[in-house]
């Protein structure tokens, strides 16, 4: 190796680092978003408790309670076959065990509490999900109603933003003068006969 292609190497690696520090230099300046500060003067802002919503909207109120009475007959009867399957395994078991049963009438109990067992499984899961699908499908409607309702709102009333304020949602704290939970819940309950009919 001659002196030139020593001195070459280092020379090389030089420019090298160099040429990459300027490609990332130029990347990270390429990827700084571009957004037009916009003056918020005249910006109007408010909000509603979600849980108000629940609480005080009517439509919802009984929508909701539609659906928790069928969850309640659903955990009722599913409480009663269950209840229904213990009674006759304990009482067989017993009649096993006082000698009243042959082999044959154990094996018909055991086939007969597979039944019933299997049945219970089958109820709880054919209803369950079917209880369940309807309530994602009710709260689903009627969010979506909220919110075309919530924009109609916002336009009669000259709101820019409506944020919805809730346990475990995004907003740590907003001022109490921008509270519009009990106005926009009397809009709603004001139009909730449109709501009934565009849901049906």
């Amino acid at each position: 190796m001659n002196i030139k292609d020593i001195l070459w190497v280092p020379l090389f690696s030089i420019l090298l680092v160099t040429s990459c520090s300027q490609e990332s230099k130029k990347a990270k300046k390429d990827t700084k978003p571009k957004v037009e500060a916009r003056d918020t003067k005249g910006l109007t802002i408010a909000f509603y408790s979600n849980d108000s919503i629940k609480e005080k909207f009517e439509y919802y109120k009984r929508e909701d309670a539609a659906v928790t009475k069928k969850q309640k007959a659903f955990q009722a009867e599913l409480e009663k076959r269950s209840k229904e399957y213990d009674n006759f395994v304990q009482r067989k078991d017993q009649e096993a065990r006082n000698g009243l049963l042959s082999e044959n009438e154990i094996m018909l109990a055991q086939q007969k509490a597979q039944q019933l067992q299997a049945s219970i499984m089958q109820y709880q899961q054919t209803q369950g999900a079917k209880i369940e699908e309807e309530t994602v499908k009710k709260l689903e409607a009627i969010n979506k109603k909220i919110e075309a309702l919530g924009k109609k709102y916002c336009e009669l009333h000259g709101i820019d933003i409506l944020l919805m304020h809730g346990q475990g949602g995004q907003l740590n704290y907003i001022s109490p003068s921008m509270d519009v939970t009990t106005e926009f819940i009397n809009f709603l309950n004001e139009n909730q006969d449109q709501i009934e009919k565009e849901l049906k």
